[in-house]
This record gives structure tokens, sequence and C-alpha cells, in this order.
């Protein structure tokens, strides 16, 4: 199928947004020439095929629903941000909060994700290519993610249910994130994860993190962690 051109040299954003958003129009698009301009196909709720041919700014895929969004460059602060489902894959780097907040979907991301990668995850899931930054997955509430690199400082920090694989090194874990036992059925997951995401690692070497849930009621012997 043949995908309806939108250049960003000529057509601005928000035409571009509008047309994603509007009822019964093409399925399969490229954008041309983003030049790192913001909001990029945001808002998308129909299941459409979306390549940027370029780096983005923020909010690229911001709030996605059901579309495939592909850049094919580098992705600014909160990428895929408040995303409830669909797939957005950064081919390049991203840069902090990538996934912030989102509910659901999958966000791939094939390079190095700046800081608070997955910041107050709702249930997507992210598999980073390489590594992450500090305080990421901070406060992360549902989702897993899947680092094939090394994490930042305070790796889960304040972590509820989420749940962290990592293969490189940890330089440090958060406030109640520790290591957790990898059981089969974390081996599993872990596995269906990296073939969505077109990885070939083996499950086997990863790490696995999560809560060690002793933040989840008020205890004046934890006042400082607070």
């Amino acid at each position: 199928m043949a995908a309806t051109l939108i250049d960003l040299a000529e057509t601005p954003v928000r035409e571009l947004n509008r047309a994603l958003h509007a009822p019964g129009g093409a399925d399969v698009w490229r954008v041309l020439n983003p030049r790192g301009a913001h909001a990029v196909a945001c808002g998308v709720r129909e299941d459409l095929a979306v390549d940027i041919e370029g780096h983005v700014g923020y909010y690229c895929a911001g709030m996605n629903q059901r579309a495939t969004v592909t850049v094919h460059g580098n992705a600014g602060t909160g990428v895929a941000e408040n995303m409830m489902s669909g797939t957005v894959r950064v081919r390049g780097n991203a840069s902090q909060s990538a996934g912030a907040t989102a509910h659901g979907g999958l966000l791939v991301i094939d390079g190095d994700a700046s800081a608070r990668c997955g910041i107050s995850m709702k249930g997507v899931d992210i598999v980073v290519g390489g590594n992450v930054g500090h305080m990421s997955a901070f406060m992360g509430q549902a989702g897993r993610l899947v680092v094939c690199g090394d994490a930042g400082e305070a790796l889960g920090d304040s972590l509820y249910e989420a749940r962290i694989y990592v293969l490189g090194t940890v330089k440090s874990l958060g406030a109640d994130c520790v290591e957790k036992e990898m059981r089969a059925e974390h081996l599993s997951e872990l596995g269906e994860l990296l073939k969505a995401a077109e990885r070939d690692e083996d499950p086997s070497e990863f790490r696995r993190y999560g809560s060690a849930r002793a933040l989840y009621h008020f205890k004046v012997d934890n006042s400082a962690a607070y």
C-alpha cells in the first residue's frame, strides 16, 4: 500500500495531526523533514502506520492509541507520553521521560534512553536496546521495563508493581527497589517482550528488579526514605 506523504518543511505539524485524526483517512503515512518538530503524530486513535523520517522534538506520539509510529531518528523529551495502546519505536536515542505515565502499548527504543525512562509508568511495556539514565521507572506502577544495556542511579525508586529487567549493570537501586528471583514465568514474559521488540538477547542473562513493598504504608522507621 502506497503511503500518504507529508513534508513538514511545507506542512505545519498541526495540519499533519489533524489529517491523522480525521476519520476515513489513509492507513499508511510517511512524514518527511520533521527537523526536531514537537508533538508530531500526537493523539492518534486509529490503527495507522506512521513513519517519521528524521529526528523529532518533545512529546512525539504522545497519547497514542492503536497506531504504529516509527521514528527513524532520535526523539526528544516525553516520547509516547501517556500512550494507551499501539506501538511506538525510536530507531535512535530518546531523551528523558520516555514513556512517562503511559498506560499500555509497547515502546521500543533501539538506542539509549536518558533520565526517568518510564517514570510513573502505568501498564506500558518499554524495551530499550541500550542504556537508561538515572531515576528510570521512578514510581512505576504497572508494566515492564526491559533494559538491554546498563541502568543509571536510583533505578526503580519508589516502585509499585512494575517489573524491571536489566541485562547490564545497575549503578544503584532507588528506595524500596530490590533484586528479585527470575522464575520461569519471568523468563517467558521477558522472551515475549524481546521478540516483540525484535531483539535477540538471551532472557536468562537478565536480572529482575521489583518493589520490596516496604513503602506501601507509612512507617516512622522509614521516614527518611519518603
